[in-house]
């Protein structure tokens, strides 16, 4: 597995590179075919942000889903510790959820359906700086542009993405209704849709 630490406006000595890699060799007893992890490395400025001024990202790239896991706290090392804890629940999850139990009619793993997919992740940097560029016209500013595959799936299923990736919504192409649709967070354990409903 390819892991590569990169910083946003921060420098990352070669120590800390050796510790996240120690780190995350254990999280690899869940799934032998993880491709690449990105651990990205970021420093809130603001001093009324002192107890959260550090935030460690990790996106684990798969055969299967994407898995992230994010954390903030007084430094880098505790950011860290806590997002691959975060991590190894997720990654836990979905193994438990690839598992074939014995006597249960056996679906097709997430392994098993995505293994004709593209492992290459499109190079959104560039992307990115091309859109943040600010248009004085404009109100707004658009800073990053994601494009993901629209396979359709069942809400349970989009529901477990979003569970993955620890988003509070999932865009994703409804198996049932044929419409583009975004489950979402709610209160609790509640969650919500919503759909596109096409108008003549």
């Amino acid at each position: 597995m390819d892991i590569v630490v990169k910083g946003r406006n921060v420098e990352v000595p070669d120590h800390y590179r050796v510790h996240v890699k120690d780190k995350l060799s254990k999280v690899e007893r869940y799934d032998h075919k993880l491709i690449r992890t990105d651990v990205e490395l970021f420093h809130e400025r603001n001093p009324r942000q002192s107890d959260n001024c550090q935030r460690v990202e990790i996106t684990v790239v798969t055969r299967g889903p994407v898995v992230r896991a994010e954390a903030t706290a007084k430094d880098f090392y505790a950011a860290l510790d806590v997002a691959i804890n975060k991590l190894d629940a997720r990654l836990r999850r979905a193994a438990d959820r690839r598992r074939v139990h014995r006597g249960r009619r056996a679906p097709v793993s997430v392994a098993a359906a995505t293994a004709g997919l593209p492992t290459d992740l499109p190079d959104v940097e560039a992307s990115e700086d091309a859109l943040a560029e600010h248009d004085d016209n404009r109100p707004y500013r658009i800073v990053r542009h994601k494009e993901h595959p629209a396979d359709p799936m069942t809400v349970d299923d989009a529901l477990f993405q979003m569970e993955l990736v620890g988003h509070d919504f999932y865009l994703f192409h409804d198996k049932e209704s044929g419409r583009p649709s975004v489950v979402y967070r709610r209160r609790g354990y509640d969650y919500g849709i919503l759909s596109l409903e096409s108008t003549p």
